[in-house]
């Protein structure tokens, strides 16, 4: 393996900020917020269309991150992803992209009310290591029939079964995590065509044995967001209010390839 270059951008809405500390790590900030949505962020793909995101299998990521809070409001994360929901969120010169399926393998957290619940016996929110993948859908079909299944999820009497069969199209593996979010631990995902192992502090935590088969990008953030996607709920999207500035801070942020990158 040898190390590649990672070259990220900068995303700082509604007063969030991205701040180098004078130890080198990089500390991504949100403030105290009675309304309107927050984000600190960084990312490598923002302003390429997803067929040219840059990475794809075999890789390993690592770093060290700590967050300010034990359980901030909100969420937060590092790791790859498909930007699925680009076309709504295209704000800090990002290219507009229509919706797609959500593919993504990275350390996620997402803090009550948030619940997606897409793999059996975990739960909806809390502090995790996961691997998503859906199912592959003509872009141009999947806006219209996400904007349907939206709308019938309002109506009790189909919920039920639309969101079922909503979350039976997402392909995850997932498991809650032990170490404490607000201290220093050191954070590895080892990529490969087949699967993908997630480790914490040199300790597996997860073993995904089903991937994502598109390119990715590279994504670090803190925002005050939650989702929500259930049977007995539906689907909807909100924001919480905070009191106070919440960070996450990562340091030693390195990529490990077999390959150059095309």
């Amino acid at each position: 393996m040898r190390k590649v270059s990672l070259e990220t951008v900068q995303l700082e809405i509604g007063g969030g900020v991205v701040k180098e500390t004078p130890s080198g790590s990089t500390r991504l900030i949100i403030p105290p917020i009675s309304s309107g949505y927050a984000n600190a962020q960084i990312d490598d793909y923002r302003r390429l269309p997803r067929g040219k995101f840059p990475w794809r299998p075999p890789l390993i990521l690592s770093l060290k991150a700590r967050a300010s809070h034990l359980k901030p409001f909100g969420t937060l994360g590092f790791g790859f992803w498909n930007d699925p929901f680009s076309f709504s969120f295209g704000q800090g010169g990002a290219t507009r992209k229509l919706p797609t399926a959500p593919k993504a393998l990275w350390f996620f957290y997402g803090s009550y009310p948030h619940n997606l619940p897409l793999a059996p016996n975990v739960p909806g929110h809390g502090w995790k290591a996961a691997s998503l993948d859906s199912i592959d859908l003509p872009t141009l079909f999947l806006a219209p029939l996400a904007a349907c299944a939206f709308i019938l999820s309002k109506f009790p009497i189909l919920r039920g079964w639309i969101m079922r069969k909503a979350l039976k199209q997402v392909n995850a593996y997932e498991s809650l995590l032990a170490p404490l979010l607000n201290e220093w631990h050191s954070y590895s995902l080892t990529w490969l065509p087949e699967e993908a192992t997630f480790e914490i502090d040199g300790e597996i935590v997860l073993r995904a044995p089903e991937v994502p088969s598109v390119p990715l990008g590279f994504v670090a953030w803190i925002d005050n967001q939650y989702a929500v996607a259930t049977p007995e709920d539906g689907l909807h999207f909100g924001v919480l209010p905070l009191n106070e500035s919440q960070w996450l801070e990562i340091s030693d942020l390195q990529l490990k390839s077999h390959r150059d990158v095309a």
